[in-house]
């Protein structure tokens, strides 16, 4: 049995569609622990509408997302896991896919399929995953963090099924960040064990519309706790080129600190990162930019 953990939190718009691409999965043999974080809205009305046996709803006060999955994984009851978020959605044979990877990769830990992005209005694109290892349609991806750090995420929550006992070993997901806890995740595993990875798309990842220039959503916690995991990871692993994707890590960091115009905070960051990576060639272009005066900056303010 697969066991299928979804955090909701105020999604009444799209919580029915995707449960219903659960419910229609060719691989019936599952149950659904749905764990309603504090909503205000519908979404759990809605839920309660749908009549199955195997769905289980567990409420908690708001904490966060990576809290909700925790409670996920501690009221699962199946030896494998998968997450998804109450906004994606996936294809008919994403669990199927996802079996095929446990039977033919029982070494493994994590298994994941690549996923397909869709801006509100548009049209869904597959990511761009570079440096995999093997020409097939899977294998196993013993580079995780080259391909990591030159693609974008080659992990993505909703496309990710992973040993319970894997899981839990790591302790869940880190409580307390609000950016980066589901790329630390990951990472832990991707130390510790392999991962079985196929490159078909079956998911499809709901995407808020933006624009490049413009301020991000999202920011960076003060206190840099992924950056020094990560580090850990480094030190204690040695997995293969890590340096690589803790270099990538900072230039995200000095990323969003430059389109807050955190200019100084920015710098530091791209700093960081060559000094992991010194042929990380963006965290050159970063640093510049920082520099320039503030009518020749390319972010709104």
């Amino acid at each position: 049995m697969v066991s299928i953990v979804i955090p909701l939190y105020n999604k009444e718009h799209s919580i029915a569609t995707t449960l219903q691409t659960v419910l229609t999965q060719t691989w019936q043999d599952l149950e659904i622990i749905i764990v309603d974080d504090g909503s205000t809205d519908n979404s759990l009305s809605i839920v309660r509408c749908f009549a199955d046996e195997r769905i289980h709803i567990f409420q908690q006060a708001n904490a966060g997302v990576s809290a909700a999955r925790n409670r996920g994984i501690k009221e699962a009851h199946g030896e494998l896991i998968a997450f998804l978020d109450a906004d994606d959605e996936w294809k008919p044979d994403y669990l199927a896919t996802q079996m095929e990877l446990v039977e033919k990769y029982p070494q493994c830990d994590v298994f994941a399929t690549r996923y397909e992005t869709c801006p509100d209005e548009g049209v869904a694109i597959p990511a761009i995953i570079r440096k995999l290892p093997f020409l097939d349609k899977d294998g196993v991806l013993n580079n995780y963090f080259m391909v990591a750090s030159k693609s974008q995420p080659p992990l993505f929550t909703s496309a990710v099924m992973v040993r319970h006992k894997a899981i839990q070993t790591i302790g869940g997901f880190p409580i307390g960040i609000t950016s980066g806890e589901d790329l630390l995740t990951w990472a832990r595993l991707a130390s510790r064990g392999q991962i079985a990875y196929s490159i078909v798309p079956k998911v499809t990842f709901t995407i808020e519309s933006y624009e490049v220039t413009s301020k991000p959503k999202r920011s960076n916690d003060e206190d840099d706790f992924v950056g020094r995991e990560l580090v850990n990871l480094r030190n204690i692993y040695h997995p293969p080129y890590i340096n690589h994707y803790i270099s990538h890590w900072h230039k995200m960091r000095s990323s969003v600190f430059m389109r807050q115009s955190c200019r100084m905070k920015s710098v530091q960051e791209a700093v960081k990162g060559l000094w992991y990576n010194p042929f990380n060639y963006k965290l050159f272009i970063y640093i510049i930019l920082n520099f320039l005066p503030s009518w020749l900056q390319p972010f709104k303010r």
